[in-house]
């Protein structure tokens, strides 16, 4: 059985339907990217198994629990987590008080809760340096850093990234897709929705295309790397 698996999943906005019988599986270990034009319905999966949207049809599984009917909080207590398109940290809040807001499910073990503050402070130095500095303070590569961090703080199991490299600079890229490798080396199954097709794909394990919210492509990610259709539409080969 996979850690996560969506079995047709139909999510609507109002009377428009948004995914069409979305099924996939992500196992635990792995990188998993979803890939595809704005508009395909990436986000809008993420906050289908995030709780966030509810789907009118069709079930989501983690870790043996069906999760579709439950609330956005519990499905953190379960051991996943989002980081979400835009980083959406609290800009009057500090980093470290950013990272807190990230254990909420933890309650009052503060022996865990600063055990993984040292681990995100070892992924990332800059937050360290900064820790008591207003996140609305930082740049962006340090508030996508902060975003991350704050969902690696309740130490899930299937950590979901929302287009962590969207108006970064091509340095800062490079250093947010190596953390994510580390995260996954560390045990952290990854589901990575990514603008940047080639650095997602060369990530990740499996991979899958989305077009209009209907699954087009699936496979394994190097296979889609090279694939023709993939290729032209999304890597701007000819």
């Amino acid at each position: 059985m996979a850690l996560l698996e969506l079995r047709d999943v139909n999510t609507y906005y109002g009377n428009i339907r948004a995914l069409k019988g979305i099924s996939l599986k992500v196992e635990a270990g792995q990188v998993v990217s979803l890939i595809g034009a704005n508009g395909a319905g990436k986000t809008t999966t993420l906050r289908t198994i995030s709780g966030l949207l509810r789907p009118r049809t069709g079930e989501i599984t983690f870790d043996g629990t069906a999760i579709h009917p439950i609330p956005a909080h519990e499905i953190v207590y379960l051991g996943l987590t989002q980081a979400p398109e835009g980083r959406q940290i609290f800009p009057t809040l500090t980093v470290n008080e950013n990272l807190n807001m990230g254990a909420y499910s933890l309650g009052r073990d503060r022996k865990a809760i600063e055990a993984n503050r040292r681990r995100v402070y070892d992924l990332f130095p800059r937050l360290a340096e900064r820790k008591n500095q207003l996140g609305g303070t930082l740049s962006g590569g340090e508030q996508q850093m902060l975003s991350i961090g704050r969902a690696l703080m309740a130490r899930p199991k299937v950590l979901m990234l929302d287009e962590p490299s969207l108006g970064l600079a091509p340095l800062l890229v490079k250093a947010i897709f190596e953390t994510i490798r580390t995260i996954n080396e560390q045990g952290v199954t990854v589901l990575l929705v990514e603008q940047n097709a080639r650095a997602a794909l060369r990530l990740a394990d499996y991979g899958y295309v989305l077009e209009t919210g209907s699954i087009a492509l699936e496979g394994p990610a190097d296979d889609l790397l090279h694939n023709e259709r993939v290729r032209h539409a999304y890597l701007g080969e000819a």
